[in-house]
């Protein structure tokens, strides 16, 4: 599947990111990334509620009024103005919070790297994402479309790193992934030791 997806990646996803990037100017560019983060922190609001962290829900709503209000949308991030940061919290995150661990880790198709936990995560943050609920098909799978690019353009630099440094790009994805994943579960503090069989 990691096969699969970088075969993908190379022939459909990077060459449209690459265009994206040359079409699309630098400011028009991070409104779109702005505007998908807006959304997300819907997401991260209700996670951050059911790991019982209050203060963060509200500043998450606190951001999401803010900015698709007086930032048009959320075209503009002017809640980070106000020093109400993004937290990103998603439902994976709540699982590992809840102590359930990770289990195996998966490569999903077009998805990337996940783990078993994770997995589950996906399918409950897409009835937390606001896009779901866009009744028209056309504009709800563009919308999806357009998140998917601008992403994937905001990963150009990150891919070329992975191509020049990885002697291994699998296994450095994903040691990665898991890393990363368990540094954002413990909210940036990990304990020493991972007795949930994380790795």
């Amino acid at each position: 599947m990691f096969s699969l997806n970088d075969t993908l990646d190379r022939a459909l996803f990077k060459p449209l990111a690459e265009g994206y990037n040359l079409i699309v100017p630098a400011p028009v560019n991070k409104g779109i990334t702005n505007f998908f983060n807006n959304l997300g922190d819907v997401t991260s609001a209700i996670n951050n509620l059911l790991q019982f962290k209050i203060g963060r829900a509200f500043s998450d709503l606190g951001r999401v009024a803010i900015n698709t209000t007086i930032g048009i949308g959320g075209l503009f991030d002017v809640a980070s103005n106000m020093n109400l940061p993004r937290y990103g919290e998603d439902f994976g995150q709540t699982l590992g919070a809840w102590g359930v661990a990770s289990g195996p880790y998966l490569v999903l198709p077009v998805i990337g790297p996940s783990s078993a936990r994770d997995s589950v995560g996906v399918v409950a943050d897409w009835f937390t994402d606001p896009v779901t609920y866009v009744q028209d098909d056309t504009l709800r799978w563009s919308l999806r479309g357009l998140d998917l690019v601008d992403t994937r353009a905001d990963l150009l630099n990150a891919s070329r790193v992975l191509d020049q440094a990885a002697l291994d790009p699998y296994s450095f994805v994903r040691d990665a992934y898991l890393q990363r994943r368990r540094n954002e579960v413990y909210d940036g503090n990990p304990p020493e030791e991972e007795n949930d069989a994380d790795f």
